[in-house]
């Protein structure tokens, strides 16, 4: 017996604010998240059970599996792939009611079939809903096309437009000198868009895992053994039968199973939209510390209250906001991933409790999607405060003069600069002192002089390049 979950709001009505809701998602952010709930509620899930049950029961009436089942006309076909279209708000109901009958939320969506079966041409055939079909049988195809969809049409399409326009921020301040802060200290300097590009590059290299996963079905009885279907029909190749059924979904056929499909493929899935988070995660917290370094400026938006006494505070709550919805929905992906590969023997239930979880994960991920894109949008560069910040810390280029001089065979190189810089603060005539007393070529020499920190970012701004690759 599944858990009982009854769908009380059809996934196309958006909950308004003043409705109460136990969670953000369904209160405060449900317009954000509104895309998933076509795909991920409680109403889309039986609307994809529907859609299964239904393809089963055409390709029982066009292929030969069992004998003696008749042809389904081209009519008949149009008539069963409609009703999955036609799961309305009073059908959710009517299901709901059935289910507080069965008490088991697969065997009422077969019912419900039945009834629409009733009195038409399809009522000889009637019986065949849900032939040798275990509830896991349909469920694991349903959750399969549903992650897909959603992944698919709502959640790679935001998080690529993400990406999208951290790269050409990445762009367009390729050449914008910084201050590198290894371990928040003034370090070799590097310019602001290609670190901006180290991100968009991550993030890439994630999207590109996630837009290549495998979604895995499986149709092959109570304990995948074919038991009932041998026992009905000895005759036919049931395993071809399941893969062919399968494909068709179009969805990759996991050929050996228990009674559930093993979830391997949603915990792959979900590592790697939880690390996409993560690393989306580090892009709000170092945009978040330019900001409170006066890199960026936050200029639009003006029209919002920054904060309730101090009318000067512009606070960057998107990327705050981004940053906890990433942790929950890191939080809850790695649950389900830990969960899901692990059922005692050949079928428990916990499964089933946590893949209801997964729009919300999902749902968690999208918020703080949106969040970190208006972010974003809101920021304008500050040269002036990036030069000033690069002129007050001349000793970054220690590292340069010491190279040089390493080169040139100068004894103590590193000591010598070490000497001169730890702890103190080196402006541009001391460090030109240092050099032209340090017997080098004079060419060398006078290229060091010419140096200031902001022309030391080596080939950071040709880096950028790479995303053009990506």
């Amino acid at each position: 017996m599944t858990d009982s979950a009854v769908a009380t709001t059809p996934a196309t009505t958006p909950a308004s604010l003043g409705e109460p809701a136990l969670g953000p998602l369904d209160g405060r952010y449900r317009r954000s998240v509104a895309p998933l709930t076509e795909h991920l509620s409680e109403a889309a899930l039986n609307r994809r059970r529907i859609h299964v049950e239904v393809e089963w029961l055409v390709f029982l009436g066009t292929h030969d599996a069992v004998p003696g089942v008749r042809r389904l006309t081209d009519g008949e076909i149009a008539f069963l792939r409609e009703l999955p279209l036609r799961f309305d708000a009073d059908a959710v109901t009517e299901l709901g009611e059935i289910e507080r009958v069965t008490v088991h939320d697969v065997k009422a969506v077969e019912y419900w079939i039945k009834r629409r079966l009733e009195g038409t041409s399809l009522a000889d055939v009637a019986e065949l809903t849900h032939l040798f079909a275990t509830s896991e049988d349909i469920n694991n195809l349903s959750y399969a096309l549903m992650v897909r969809d959603a992944v698919g049409e709502v959640w790679l399409p935001a998080a690529t437009g993400l990406v999208d326009d951290v790269a050409r921020m990445a762009r367009e301040l390729r050449d914008l000198p910084m201050l590198s802060r290894t371990h928040g200290q003034p370090a070799t300097p590097t310019t602001l868009g290609k670190e901006l590009a180290v991100l968009a590059h991550r993030l890439r290299r994630q999207l590109k895992r996630i837009a290549a996963a495998e979604y895995l079905g499986k149709f092959n009885g109570a304990t995948g053994t074919y038991a009932a279907h041998r026992a009905a029909v000895p005759t036919t190749d049931w395993p071809a039968v399941s893969e062919e059924f399968v494909t068709g979904l179009g969805l990759t056929w996991n050929p050996l199973t228990t009674q559930i499909e093993s979830h391997d493929w949603q915990a792959e899935l979900y590592a790697d939209v939880s690390r996409f988070g993560r690393v989306l995660h580090n892009l709000c917290t170092d945009v978040w510390t330019y900001i409170s370094l006066g890199y960026f400026a936050q200029v639009r938006g003006q029209g919002t209250v920054g904060s309730s006494t101090m009318p000067h505070k512009v606070n960057p709550i998107r990327f705050e906001n981004a940053e906890a919805n990433l942790e929950v929905s890191g939080g809850l992906f790695r649950v389900l991933e830990e969960t899901l590969t692990t059922s005692r023997l050949q079928r428990d239930l916990t499964d089933s409790s946590m893949q209801r979880n997964i729009g919300v994960a999902f749902g968690h991920s999208l918020l703080a999607i949106e969040n970190a894109q208006r972010g974003l949008a809101g920021l304008d560069a500050a040269p002036a405060a990036l030069a000033a910040d690069l002129d007050g810390n001349w000793e970054v280029l220690g590292e340069a003069v010491q190279s040089v001089m390493r080169v040139h065979g100068l004894p103590e190189p590193y000591e010598r600069l070490k000497e001169l810089t730890r702890g103190r603060k080196v402006d541009q005539a001391k460090l030109r002192e240092f050099v032209a007393g340090l017997g080098l070529p004079e060419g060398e020499a006078a290229r060091l002089s010419l140096m200031t920190p902001g022309d030391y970012t080596g080939d950071a701004s040709a880096l950028v390049d790479v995303l053009d690759a990506d």
